[in-house]
């Protein structure tokens, strides 16, 4: 179902055809996020993504979504640490609209100072949003813990500093700097012909530079101790996030971790939801989920808590970890985990857009494209002792990061409590 094809520039081209789908989707993806950022420019990926939205040399702002709503569409973009992508869906027969649009934001953006100007202050306004918001807050601040000093550690959204720093000329080079041809894949998805997609890509090839392909700076793993952030603030909920180091998306131990964070919190059958919540009533929400990048992991824990409930609520969910490391889940447990897990992935997989994501992850991520039926096979090949062996590895206090934002005020005996 998937097909790839590779210009001699380095451009990407890549597709998966669902002939019985009414609708295309279609990403421009660039394989560069905010790890890739110096500290002075933090933010700049996730500011150029905005700022491609706000006019070409063909088009206004405004031109640019009615070109694509007007025909029935959506258009929308997002950027991660490690990549950045511009996306739109429409009816299968306006796929060269599509492209024509999204190719014209990626190559032809004016970065005009005036839309910088404003774009910026729209930023520092998502920015007070996500720290008016307690359950994001802690997300940022636990990055910070887990990666001190590190790319992965600061915000994609930058700070009202390094955003006011930037000028268009910092930004444009940037852009130029990394926005290449070898860094550049375009994925399609639905009822197209992999033939269709190369030859309509292919007359834009030439305006996209070659250079040299970006690279970021390595993560570290040489955390020795648990790690605390408290944050006080007058809040109704303490909010927590624990994250805890494991290893990278090319570590074959990633299949057994993806079955040990559904064993531990990633649905209503969850270890932590059962107890917590349910047996308990400590949380109205508490789940367990994976990061991976190119070279580290992280197993992460987010919850929201009565403040009195905290001291309680972290020794069940350090219960609930040191049981994974002591006892082998039992095989009806583990069925449900690998089913809930597959169930999950085949529902994921059902449209068009989910497909082009597929797509654009895993040749981003892992340089070829796995399929479902590999990656339902690999989990399949999980056994319980490995899902025990990774807990062992990983879920150990001192590859632990905590962070809260609560009305608990910092103090020793509140440490003591968290890193006991």
């Amino acid at each position: 179902m998937y097909r790839v094809s590779r210009h001699k520039n380095g451009l990407t081209v890549s597709t998966a055809e669902m002939p019985d789908r009414a609708s295309v989707s279609v990403g421009v993806w660039v394989g560069v996020g905010g790890r890739y950022e110096p500290a002075e420019l933090c933010g700049v990926s996730h500011f150029i993504e905005h700022l491609l939205f706000k006019g070409t040399s063909h088009r206004s702002a405004k031109q640019i979504s009615q070109d694509i709503e007007g025909i029935g569409g959506y258009l929308n973009a997002f950027t991660t640490e490690e990549n950045t992508c511009f996306y739109s869906k429409a009816c299968h027969d306006r796929f060269g609209d599509l492209l024509e649009v999204l190719m014209d934001m990626f190559l032809n953006s004016k970065f005009d100072p005036a839309e910088i100007d404003k774009e910026r202050n729209v930023i520092k306004e998502e920015l007070a949003m996500y720290l008016d918001q307690p359950h994001h807050h802690v997300q940022e601040l636990l990055n910070e813990t887990l990666w001190p000093d590190h790319p992965l550690g600061r915000s994609l959204t930058g700070t009202e500093k390094t955003l006011d720093a930037m000028m268009r000329p910092q930004i444009v080079g940037y852009q130029q700097a990394n926005y290449l041809s070898r860094t550049t894949l375009v994925a399609a998805a639905g009822n197209l012909q992999h033939d269709q997609v190369v030859k309509a890509v292919a007359r834009y090839i030439r305006h996209l530079p070659e250079g040299k392909s970006p690279t970021f700076l390595p993560a570290t793993t040489d955390q020795r101790e648990p790690r605390v952030r408290l944050f006080t603030k007058d809040t109704e909920q303490t909010q927590l996030a624990m994250g805890i180091r494991t290893c990278s998306r090319h570590d074959e131990r990633r299949f057994a971790l993806r079955l040990l964070s559904t064993l531990l919190g990633e649905n209503m059958s969850s270890r932590l939801f059962q107890v917590v919540r349910e047996d308990h009533g400590l949380a109205y929400s508490i789940c367990s989920s994976l990061g991976f990048f190119d070279d580290v992991g992280v197993l992460n824990i987010s919850a929201g808590l009565e403040t009195e409930s905290v001291e309680k609520a972290f020794k069940l969910i350090r219960r609930e970890i040191e049981r994974l490391t002591q006892t082998l889940p039992n095989p009806a447990e583990l069925r449900r985990a690998r089913d809930y897990v597959i169930g999950q992935l085949d529902l994921s997989l059902e449209n068009t857009e989910s497909q082009m994501m597929w797509i654009g992850e895993q040749l981003l991520g892992y340089g070829k494209i796995f399929s479902p039926s590999e990656i339902k096979q690999r989990l399949c090949e999980v056994r319980a002792s490995e899902i025990r062996a990774v807990a062992r590895e990983f879920l150990r206090p001192e590859r632990t990061s905590l962070a809260l934002v609560s009305p608990l005020k910092n103090s020793p005996a509140v440490m003591r409590i968290l890193e006991a």
